[in-house]
């Protein structure tokens, strides 16, 4: 099974229990992960804004709270955008079905695009850069709020025990699969490993690439500009 199937039939199977595990098994810290994402890369009232990998639009939501007024949220899940649609009444008529690496919006129309916990779990990132670069206006934004491994090894130790072991158990326990929540830890570090943002983005035609890490360096925030 290539990774965009599987991961959209991932996502699709665990929707109904992912709100409730994202902020258990964060501890509620995935809130105010969002917000300090937002404050970084500081989207205003008049910004049009692509929410990637939107799920079930907590981030979109966040950023619909601070004032911004034209959000669109897309992601690979049916299931994931129900959801947001049943859940936020202004969603309705602004949420589609699409892969990060084929955007259906014409060239240089938004000022931002967000994307929380997805890049990881995108077939091809360059690709997906590439197309973040080319919806996106002059001087717009890409802010990306990701997973990585910290760089304390003692942190490290005690995230990777967590990972490992008691996450996939409480995401089985919850959602009754427990292969999403192994695919979690799996990703992550191997993620790590391979993958660079910020040479990826600078490929891709960014700049100003900032990148500020967040509770112990076990989540980053990436924003940089077109």
């Amino acid at each position: 099974m290539d990774k965009k199937t599987q991961v959209r039939k991932m996502f699709d199977s665990i929707s109904y229990r992912y709100d409730l595990l994202n902020h258990l098994l964060s501890a509620g810290i995935d809130i105010y992960w969002r917000k300090q994402a937002l404050s970084i890369t500081k989207p205003e009232k008049n910004s049009i804004l692509l929410d990637i990998a939107c799920g079930t639009g907590d981030f979109a939501n966040t950023s619909k709270k601070i004032g911004v007024e034209k959000i669109i949220g897309a992601d690979l899940s049916f299931n994931m955008l129900k959801i947001f649609s049943e859940k936020l009444d202004w969603s309705k008529g602004n949420l589609t079905q699409m892969a990060a690496e084929q955007l259906p919006f014409k060239n240089d129309l938004f000022t931002n695009i967000t994307v929380a916990f997805g890049v990881r779990n995108f077939y091809n990132i360059p690709n997906a850069f590439n197309e973040f670069n080319r919806v996106l206006k002059s001087k717009g934004k890409v802010t990306i709020l990701e997973f990585k491994l910290p760089s304390n090894i003692l942190v490290r130790k005690v995230y990777q025990l967590y990972f490992k072991y008691m996450l996939p158990l409480i995401g089985k326990i919850i959602s009754k699969d427990k292969s999403a929540y192994q695919y979690l830890p799996d990703s992550v570090e191997e993620f790590d490993k391979k993958v660079n943002l910020k040479e990826i983005l600078s490929r891709c035609g960014f700049s100003k690439i900032e990148i500020k890490q967040l509770t112990f360096g076990i989540v980053q925030v990436v924003v940089a500009q077109k």
